[in-house]
């Protein structure tokens, strides 16, 4: 039981810290320029669900490979230290580049380009990274930021403009700054369990 309790910690913290962190993201907005140049929403979903499980995977494996070079303490102050730092960035609002937005005829692969390349280095990538190096289950760690991902993203393509124009986005960035902190403060904490126990 207690196991299970751990998979579905990393699954819900993973799922729930990246859908709060995507609100407003440059990969958001992202979504809703091809929503609103392809108008074929399945294959943007699709290939939104594509790159982000790619590049979620990818920066997973570095996030655990990071992990074990570094001792359980050190681990969960690094991660506490990463998440506030990722607290005080949500709190600067993205805008999309320029060149994010790709042509040409084939709405999937033109999205799995475009927000592969668009979630690197990106918030939520860099929580990524640091949700698989604090929690040991690489797979609910993937799994939950992927859905999370989704979660923020699919009702951007099929709604587009409605749909953004409606969200409390300066209460939602002030929201996901609180959630890092939260979690941050939480990493922390286990750190300083290590030394004083």
């Amino acid at each position: 039981m207690p196991r299970v309790k751990a998979v579905m910690e990393a699954l819900l913290v993973s799922l729930s810290t990246v859908f709060v962190a995507e609100m407003g993201d440059r990969t958001q907005l992202l979504s809703l320029v091809l929503a609103t140049q392809y108008r074929k929403p399945w294959p943007i979903v699709a290939g939104i669900f594509v790159a982000t499980l790619a590049n979620h995977a990818a920066a997973g494996f570095i996030g655990v490979w990071f992990g074990k070079f570094l001792t359980p303490a050190v681990l969960d102050a690094v991660v506490g230290v990463s998440l506030l730092a990722m607290a005080a960035w949500t709190l600067i609002p993205d805008k999309l580049d320029d060149g994010a937005a790709t042509h040409g005829r084939n709405a999937f692969l033109a999205t799995v380009v475009a927000f592969f390349i668009a979630e690197i280095g990106d918030k939520t990538q860099i929580a990524t990274v640091a949700l698989a190096a604090g929690y040991s289950n690489l797979p609910a760690v993937i799994t939950g930021t992927t859905l999370g991902m989704m979660a923020a993203n699919i009702p951007v393509v099929f709604l587009g403009n409605a749909f953004a124009a409606k969200l409390p986005m300066k209460a939602i960035h002030y929201a996901a700054s609180v959630l890092f902190a939260v979690l941050g403060l939480y990493f922390i904490a286990a750190a300083a369990r290590h030394f004083y126990p």
